[in-house]
């Protein structure tokens, strides 16, 4: 049995933080695991740039609320679900991503969670466990189910390697060129066609 391991943001839902920063007017916040590998250190970044500028979970959920799914993202996810089992694995938090799961149609997702102080401040966060997306793949594999990964940035390429077909989506140019093994899709149409060929 195939289970299929998609990224969220960037595959399916805009960037939850670049979507921030453009509506903050705050460029720092548009970092993402695309340009920064060290994942811990991309959060701690974050969450202090979030202190200075007075900033809590409210006005982040308030941006994710304007924000709907990238175009066509809905149907592909829709039509994939007729071929695979599918599970988002996504190193966002569940304080961002319940919003844009719903509209996606409620497919199954595992991320973190956000440690969130008494006035709404984002203080710490959570992680499911070590390398989450790599650790989830495997312990996919070891209830005997075969795994077909894709994402778009640097924390995805754990669980693409480790998978029996992997998949690079709306990357940058950068991760193309580190990782040119991996088929670097840009349509949906495509990338369905693609991933049933590998189930």
């Amino acid at each position: 049995m195939n289970v299929v391991c998609l990224d969220m943001e960037g595959v399916l839902t805009p960037e939850i933080w670049i979507a921030f920063s453009e509506a903050t007017g705050i460029p720092e916040l548009r970092r993402t695991t695309r340009e920064e590998p060290d994942y811990d250190k991309l959060m701690k970044y974050r969450i202090n740039i979030l202190k200075e500028h007075g900033l809590g979970l409210k006005e982040i959920q308030d941006v994710i609320s304007t924000i709907d799914p990238l175009p066509g993202a809905r149907e592909f996810l829709d039509k994939l679900r007729e071929y695979a089992q599918v599970i988002v694995l996504s190193d966002t938090f569940e304080e961002f991503a319940m919003p844009l799961i719903k509209k996606l149609g409620l497919p199954t997702i595992f991320c973190n969670s956000l440690v969130i102080g008494e006035n709404g401040e984002v203080v710490d966060y959570t992680m499911r466990c070590e390398h989450t997306k790599l650790t989830s793949v495997k312990g996919l594999q070891a209830m005997g189910l075969d795994t077909i990964a894709a994402g778009d940035s640097f924390n995805d390429l754990e669980m693409i390697q480790a998978s029996k077909a992997g998949f690079l989506f709306r990357t940058t140019d950068a991760i193309k060129e580190a990782y040119p093994q991996f088929p670097a899709i840009t349509e949906y149409d495509e990338f369905l066609d693609a991933i049933i060929k590998a189930l």
